[in-house]
């Protein structure tokens, strides 16, 4: 019984489809199972064809949905955009799950590190910003819609060592507040997952894995993480933070003088010896 309560949850309408991005693993893939697992055809967006058509073909062979990959790099200036006309084409976007993150592990002062942070960037704040306003515009105009911005537990705090990611997900935490009651009266739900530390690539893709705190914490599933976050969606909340633990960590930090918070992370995220 269960199962089939959560395998009708969010349940798509005859032509939705929804969009994913960052879908090649991790978090992405698992709300794209979850998109799919509630009948909606889906967009899998990434950089890496093959993930998506292996992906692809487990989701269609699992939930009988069309599946479509599209490759993107959306560091590019104008991939965004370019995404969502190729996704939209003859398509009805009724959710936009925007999960493509990047992020880069050093010091701010270290050159060395600029590119990818640069890239944090595009990808991070314009690319999803982009993505967000295309659907925002279609979805109110339409009367209905979700959108579900992955932030990070990061975006409650400033973090030393991850100060460009960190200021980029309180970018993605605010602004999907601020969509969330603009829209509120819209028919489109704006919801921002607030993960921790979870097992995917991402830690060892941006240099992150000698971090202190990465050695004691314990890493979420991503399946746990997407089914959270896909509730949260459906269920009309703003804010999604998986994990006792985590709804612990945002708590702290918003009654702990700033100094101290900032002084702490910066011992947990450096580097273990």
């Amino acid at each position: 019984m269960a199962r089939e309560a959560r395998a009708v949850r969010g349940a798509a309408q005859p032509g939705d489809w929804a969009l994913v991005t960052g879908a090649s693993g991790g978090i992405g893939a698992a709300l794209a199972a979850e998109a799919a697992r509630a009948g909606y055809g889906v967009i899998l967006a990434a950089r890496s064809r093959d993930r998506l058509d292996t992906l692809g073909a487990k989701l269609t062979r699992a939930y009988n949905v069309p599946v479509v990959s599209l490759t993107t790099d959306l560091s590019a200036p104008g991939a965004a955009e370019t995404l969502w006309q190729e996704a939209s084409a003859g398509r009805r976007i009724a959710v936009l799950v925007n999960n493509a993150g990047l992020g880069h592990f050093g010091r701010f002062d270290d050159p060395e590190g600029w590119e990818r942070e640069e890239d944090t960037l595009h990808v991070n704040l314009m690319a999803l910003t982009v993505l967000a306003k295309f659907a925002a515009v279609t979805m109110a105009a339409a009367g209905s819609g979700r959108i579900l911005n992955v932030a990070s537990t990061a975006a409650f705090a400033p973090g030393p060592g991850f100060a460009v990611y960190s200021a980029s997900k309180a970018y993605v935490l605010s602004l999907s507040e601020a969509m969330a009651e603009e829209l509120s009266g819209k028919g489109v739900q704006v919801t921002a997952l607030c993960p921790g530390a979870t097992a995917t690539g991402f830690f060892a893709a941006d240099g992150a894995e000698g971090a202190t705190w990465l050695s004691k914490a314990g890493m979420a599933d991503p399946d746990r993480v997407a089914a959270a976050g896909w509730r949260a969606l459906t269920s009309g909340r703003r804010i999604c933070v998986p994990g006792w633990q985590n709804k612990a960590l945002a708590l702290v930090v918003r009654l702990v003088p700033r100094r101290v918070v900032v002084f702490v992370a910066d011992q947990l995220l450096r580097r273990r010896g």
